[in-house]
C-alpha cells in the first residue's frame, strides 16, 4: 500500500477489511491486519457515488449506521489490540469518534467494549452541537445507550438530563448559580417531552419555558411528544394548549 494510512473505498485492502469488520468475520480480520502493518490506524476514504466525503477509521466502520455488527464487541478488541485509536475523529463534516457513532445506534455492547479499550466517554465533536457520545444518544431517542453511558460514568448537561429524565440533576442546575437562561429552559423542556419526561416538563414549565418553542427538526414539544407517542405528555401539552408547529405559524401569522 502506497500510504497505507488513506485508502480508498475501492482498494481491495479496503473492500476486505470493510467486509471482514461488517460481517463479524474475525479471522480475516486478523489475517489482513498481520499482513498490512499499519492497517488498524488506516482510515478508508469513500469513493462511490452517493456517499459524502469524509474518512472513516476501521472503528468507524465497526460502529457505522446501523451499528450492531455481528461480533462487535470482538472486532473492536481485535482492532485495538493491533493498534486502531479508539478516540480516532472521523475526517469530514464532523468530528465525532466511534463511540459517538456506537451511542447513535443505541449498541450498548459496542459502548462497553469501547470504553473497555480506553475511548473517551467525554469525546466532543458531535453532529449535535459539538457535544459528546450522551448528547448524540439523547437527541436521537437512543435510551438504552444513554443510560449505560450515564452507568459508565458519562456527565450529562442540562439539556441531557432533563431528556432523560434526571429531576434532581434538573432541580440541582435550576437552585444554581448562575441560573439557566429561558433560551436554556426551553431547550431541556423540549428534550423532557421527546423523553417523555412529564415531571421534569412540568418542572420546565413552571420555570418559564416556552411551551411552543419549535425546535429540532422544525417539531414544537407537542409534535414531537406525539411523534415518540409519549402520550401522557400529549395530554398534558394539549390541556394547557400546546400548539404544533403549523398552528404557532398560522397564529403569528406565517
Amino acid at each position: 500500500m502506497p500510504n497505507p494510512r488513506t485508502l480508498s473505498s475501492r482498494d481491495p485492502v479496503a473492500v476486505a477489511v470493510t467486509e471482514a469488520i461488517v460481517t463479524g468475520d474475525l479471522d480475516a480480520l486478523r489475517g489482513l491486519l498481520a499482513g498490512h502493518p499499519g492497517l488498524a490506524g488506516a482510515r478508508v476514504v469513500e469513493d462511490r457515488e452517493g456517499c459524502g466525503p469524509g474518512g472513516r477509521s476501521l472503528l468507524h466502520l465497526a460502529t457505522d449506521w446501523p451499528g450492531h455488527r455481528p461480533r462487535g464487541p470482538e472486532t473492536v478488541a481485535v482492532l485495538v489490540q493491533a493498534g486502531a485509536d479508539p478516540d480516532a475523529r472521523f475526517a469530514g463534516a464532523h468530528r465525532e469518534t466511534p463511540l459517538h457513532w456506537a451511542a447513535s445506534n443505541d449498541d450498548v455492547p459496542t459502548i462497553d467494549a469501547l470504553v473497555a479499550a480506553g475511548a473517551d466517554i467525554e469525546a466532543d465533536g458531535g453532529v449535535i452541537a459539538g457535544g459528546t457520545p450522551l448528547a448524540d444518544a439523547r437527541a436521537f431517542g437512543q435510551w438504552r445507550a444513554a443510560r449505560r453511558l450515564l452507568e459508565l460514568g458519562a456527565r450529562p448537561t442540562f439539556q441531557d438530563a432533563a431528556t432523560l429524565g434526571l429531576l434532581d440533576r434538573v432541580e440541582a442546575r435550576l437552585a444554581s448559580g448562575p441560573a439557566p437562561s429561558t433560551e436554556e429552559i426551553t431547550q431541556a423542556f423540549w428534550g423532557a417531552c421527546q423523553g417523555g419526561r412529564l415531571a421534569v416538563a412540568a418542572r420546565l414549565l413552571e420555570s418559564g419555558a416556552d411551551i411552543d418553542r419549535i425546535g429540532w427538526d422544525d417539531l414544537t414539544p407537542l409534535d414531537i411528544a406525539r411523534a415518540v407517542k409519549a402520550d401522557e405528555v400529549v395530554g398534558w401539552l394539549t390541556e394547557r394548549g400546546a400548539r404544533t408547529a403549523a398552528e404557532r405559524r398560522a397564529a403569528d401569522g406565517g
